[in-house]
């Protein structure tokens, strides 16, 4: 523990304080200007689509700036982005909205990295624990997303402009929690060596099953958790409850940070990732048995926690895959899979729950949990070959 990882889980806190509340009215925002229902998410789209699209931008920053700089710059564009999206909410500009949420897609790719520079802040031995501790500064999020969406969204006589205004001053509260930050250096060795080729870092099994497990786990809570807001809509569910559900889904992805990394550094990554499969199963199966508020809530609660239970374990297994002088290029490629996974998603939360309902968008969500757990067995079965003929050279 040290003063550094509690600033950086603040950060953490203040990013997901975004994240969530631009998750709760992001897809309502769109619904009521998109020209198309099926077009409602594409502002929740547009946010990961622009998180994709930095990726490359950010590891350049990260490399040539360093930690501190590129993060503040980042914050910079979210104070930015807030601002535009609260003037497309105002003059009722859709495509203007959506333009907003894919600039706010840089901040979004700087701060996914909050949780490598986490591990970079801890002795060896800890990494797990602090990549966990960060992640369960979102709890602040949790907190303070809904309370946000709630009741910043008739702060001006445009309903949700208000939001976004305070969205900015919360950006600006982390820029200053990140100026009392001392980040390690950037190792001297990155600049004069990249390391391994890309191809060679993302062929390695760890990395494979990593990617996997953090980018489909992703994919399937933003896929759920985008449409939640739209299906409690659809059932005449307030929006107060819609948030309420929202608050314990982020409760329940960041709470179990205290405990995650304890757990990995006693039991190993793959129990972690396992629980994580079958926490996800239990939740698409809750959602299939009603549409009462509280099943809502259960099954978000089950999906946070799963997803905790995968990205965390997915996160200590990719720390295994590089060297310091590749981190920038293998976490830019592990931040754009996880983007482009959680673009999809996006965009199929809002065409299936508005086309073809809530039960049919989750009985297709074990699809992707189902790759999960193929892929932790094929990797399983990598570890027993690669163990019997190191024992049988």
């Amino acid at each position: 523990m040290n003063r550094n990882l509690w600033l950086l889980a603040i950060a953490q806190g203040l990013f997901l304080t975004n994240n969530v509340t631009f998750i709760a009215i992001n897809g309502l925002v769109g619904l009521a200007l998109a020209p198309l229902g099926w077009m409602a998410t594409l502002p929740v789209v547009g946010y990961v689509v622009g998180g994709a699209l930095s990726t490359g931008l950010v590891a350049r920053s990260q490399s040539r700036l360093g930690r501190k700089a590129s993060f503040q710059i980042g914050l910079a564009v979210a104070v930015c982005s807030s601002l535009l999206c609260a003037w497309a909410v105002v003059e009722k500009n859709f495509w203007l909205l959506v333009l907003g949420t894919v600039i706010a897609g840089y901040y979004s790719a700087n701060a996914q990295l909050y949780r490598f520079a986490a591990a970079e802040l801890a002795k060896p031995t800890y990494r797990e624990k602090a990549v966990s501790l960060v992640l369960a500064g979102g709890l602040m999020g949790a907190v303070l997303g809904p309370a946000l969406a709630i009741n910043a969204r008739h702060l001006l006589s445009v309903p949700f402009a208000g939001a976004y205004l305070v969205l900015g001053a919360v950006a600006l509260m982390s820029m200053a929690t990140l100026a009392f930050i001392t980040f390690p250096p950037t190792p001297a060795v990155s600049a004069a060596s990249g390391g391994r080729p890309l191809r060679e870092i993302m062929r390695q099994p760890v990395f494979i099953v990593s990617i996997a497990a953090a980018s489909l786990g992703y994919g399937v809570m933003n896929l759920l958790m985008s449409a939640t807001p739209l299906a409690m809509q659809q059932c005449n569910h307030p929006f107060e409850a819609a948030a309420l559900v929202v608050e314990w889904h982020v409760i329940g992805m960041f709470a179990p940070g205290f405990f995650t990394g304890h757990l990995i550094r006693r039991f190993g990554a793959m129990p972690i990732l396992w629980a994580g499969v079958a926490l996800n199963v239990a939740c698409i199966a809750l959602a299939l048995s009603g549409v009462e508020v509280m099943r809502f809530l259960a099954a978000l609660v089950l999906l946070g926690v799963g997803w905790n239970f995968l990205f965390t374990g997915g996160t200590a297994l990719a720390l295994q895959s590089y060297r310091p002088e590749e981190k920038d290029k293998a976490q830019a490629a592990i931040n754009f899979i996880v983007f482009a996974v959680m673009a999809l998603s996006s965009f199929s939360a809002g065409a299936l729950v508005t086309t073809q309902g809530w039960n049919l968008l989750n009985w297709g969500s074990l699809f992707p949990v189902g790759l999960i757990a193929l892929s932790l067995l094929w990797y399983s079965r990598w570890q027993r070959n690669t163990a019997a003929v190191a024992a049988n050279p």
